[in-house]
Order: C-alpha cells, then sequence, then structure tokens
C-alpha cells in the first residue's frame, strides 16, 4: 500500500480543545501528515500552535468558548477565511464531571453534554455544510471507552460519550453518498488531565493498568496513527465505524 494514501499534504484540519492533551496530539499528528491547523477552544493553543508551525505547517488560532454553539458558524467561517479550506474536523473539546450519580447535579449534566454532544453535532453540521458542497470531507468524532460501557460516577460524560457513537453513525448514514467519511476514535485510559484524579489514587490506577492487555496508560501521540488513517484517503470506504485506542481494554 503506498504512503501516499495517507499523505495530508495540502489539507486543512479544524481541531477543537487542541491547546493540551489528546487534541494537541491530534493536531501535531495531522500536521506530520502534512495537513494546516486551526484549533478552537477557550483556552488559546500558543504551545500547539508553535509546534504546529515549527513542522512547517501554517497554524490559526480561533478562540471560541464551545460551551454554547453561539462560535459554531464563526469558527467554520473563520477556518476557511485563514487557511482557504475545510477538509478534516476533529470534534476533540470535552468535559468530564465526576460525582456519585445520586448526588450529580443538573449543571453538572448540563455543561457537559453542551460541550461534548451538542456541541460536537453542531460543529459537525457546520462543518459539513461546507463538505458536502465540495463534495468531501472527513469528519472524526472523539468518542471513549464509555460509548461502549457505563463508567462510574460520570453520567454525564457517559451519556454523551453514548450519543457521540449515535451520531456518528447517523451522520454517516445520511452523509456517505455525498463523499463524506464520518468516523469516531474511542480513546482507553489515556495520560491526560482528565484523567488526573484518577492516576494520583494508586489503588485506582493500578486496578486499571491491572486489566489493560498493555499494561501502560495510553498517550496523546498513541491517536496519531487513528487520526491520519481516519482523516486520509486510506479511510475512503470507513463510515460510520467506532475504533477503540486503548490498549486492549475492551477485549478484556
Amino acid at each position: 500500500m503506498s504512503t501516499a494514501l495517507f499523505d495530508l499534504t495540502g489539507k486543512v484540519a479544524l481541531v477543537t480543545g487542541a491547546n493540551t492533551g489528546l487534541g494537541q496530539g491530534v493536531a501535531l499528528a495531522l500536521a506530520e501528515a502534512g495537513a494546516d491547523i486551526a484549533a478552537a477552544g477557550i483556552v488559546p493553543a500558543t504551545e500547539t500552535g508553535e509546534k504546529v508551525e515549527a513542522l512547517g505547517r501554517r497554524f490559526f488560532n480561533i478562540e471560541a468558548n464551545l460551551m454554547s454553539i453561539e462560535p459554531v458558524e464563526r469558527i467554520v467561517a473563520d477556518t476557511l477565511s485563514h487557511l482557504g479550506g475545510l477538509d478534516i474536523l476533529v470534534n476533540n473539546a470535552g468535559l468530564i464531571r465526576r460525582q456519585d450519580a445520586v448526588d450529580f447535579s443538573e449543571k453538572d449534566w448540563d455543561d457537559v453534554m453542551n460541550v461534548n454532544i451538542k456541541g460536537a453535532f453542531f460543529m459537525a453540521q457546520a462543518a459539513g455544510r461546507h463538505m458536502i458542497a465540495q463534495g468531501s470531507g472527513k469528519i472524526i468524532n472523539i468518542a471513549s471507552m464509555l460509548s461502549f460501557q457505563g463508567g462510574i460516577r460520570v453520567p454525564s460524560y457517559t451519556a454523551s460519550k453514548s450519543g457521540i457513537a449515535g451520531i456518528t453513525r447517523l451522520l454517516a448514514n445520511e452523509w456517505a453518498s455525498k463523499g463524506l467519511n464520518i468516523n469516531a476514535i474511542a480513546p482507553g485510559y489515556m495520560a491526560t488531565d482528565n484523567t488526573a484524579q484518577i492516576r494520583a489514587d494508586p489503588t485506582r490506577e493500578q486496578a486499571i493498568l491491572d486489566r489493560i492487555p498493555a499494561n501502560r496508560w495510553g498517550l496523546p501521540s498513541d491517536l496519531g496513527g487513528a487520526v491520519i488513517f481516519l482523516a486520509s484517503s486510506a479511510s475512503d470506504y470507513v463510515n460510520g465505524a467506532i475504533i477503540p485506542v486503548d490498549g486492549g481494554w475492551l477485549a478484556r
């Protein structure tokens, strides 16, 4: 198989929540494969931008609060205006709130759902309108192991990530015939800020490691191969898939 299938030279990718963690890892992987990067989020992705530009790619930062859908159309318009196109969307921005279900608050429910599922859908809608008009595009949603499992103490996160799996399949059903590919990546336990609380608990951390066949936490860079595959022409006949990148957790 030719490596040209994975070449993203000349493509423009929009990544939400690219300032750190998984989003930064995704943005850098896409840039290494040749894509220019737009990053959208409430925190400026300054470090990510420096690393993208060091790879010789263009970078554009868009400050936007994805707790509401108000900035969605502007994010897409600014990407098109500053980078001249939009070929790839990675819906990575996300929140997690931890509390026993019996005590979980309405605010923690709404905040997580607004970013993780409502924001992701309307970002896909706005990008999808442009991609449908041009007859091509790749949308990659960041799902979770909790798209398959129930989890513990994260009711809204579980609901939102189950929803991500559902809308990934729905959009694939509607848009595959229009030249778009809509898929998702389901990361396993990753060493990011979202898991710092768990990793700080030696008992909980060891219980997790004991179940991961790879016997280690994932790193943001571990998503690189999957995201490049789904963003490139190598995945042109892949649609509606949710691909686990979890060190074997779900196989256990």
